[in-house]
């Protein structure tokens, strides 16, 4: 599973800079547009929207992936190991729980709710259901994230600080 994983976070990685980059063009183009050449472009702001959902959500599960989520162990942390481990686990079940629940099977009812009837953007002319299917995406990558985490800990593979 943990060769699985690896190549997940390689392609998360490489595709959220790739996101980055086109977010950073996008805005300089819209800067440009409507600085430079006094006619802005109606596009480039609707790309950057669309871009940062999908930044924040896709970043959101790498950021959970690499233990880099806003977290507070200050209670977990005066707790014998068994204890912390229970907790690490229960964690990470909820969080299971909220990706299967939430974020694939509601973003995929909001995609198809919105696929049909077709719900397209005004300035790019795109399908919005297209922008929500990193929903299902992302509930999908933190779903193999916790479960990838609940096994490692479970096999006692991870030392007390790395959760």
């Amino acid at each position: 599973m943990s060769s699985i994983i690896r190549i997940i976070d390689k392609m998360l990685s490489i595709s959220l800079m790739f996101l980055m980059v086109a977010i950073v063009f996008a805005v300089l183009w819209q800067v440009l547009s409507r600085y430079l050449l006094q006619s802005p472009s109606s596009g480039s702001e609707e790309i950057a929207r669309f871009l940062l959902i999908w930044i924040s959500l896709l970043g959101a599960a790498y950021s959970y992936r690499v233990k880099l989520h806003l977290g507070l162990d200050i209670v977990t942390k005066r707790m014998p190991d068994k204890q912390q481990k229970l907790t690490a686990i229960f964690c990470h079940v909820v969080v299971l729980i909220f990706s299967l629940l939430v974020l694939v099977l509601g973003g995929s009812y909001l995609v198809l709710l919105t696929l049909n009837p077709i719900q397209i953007s005004p300035a790019l002319g795109i399908y919005i259901g297209y922008v929500y299917m990193v929903l299902p995406l992302t509930g999908f990558l933190m779903s193999a994230y916790a479960l990838n985490e609940i096994v490692l800990i479970m096999q006692n593979n991870l030392s007390v600080e790395e959760y």
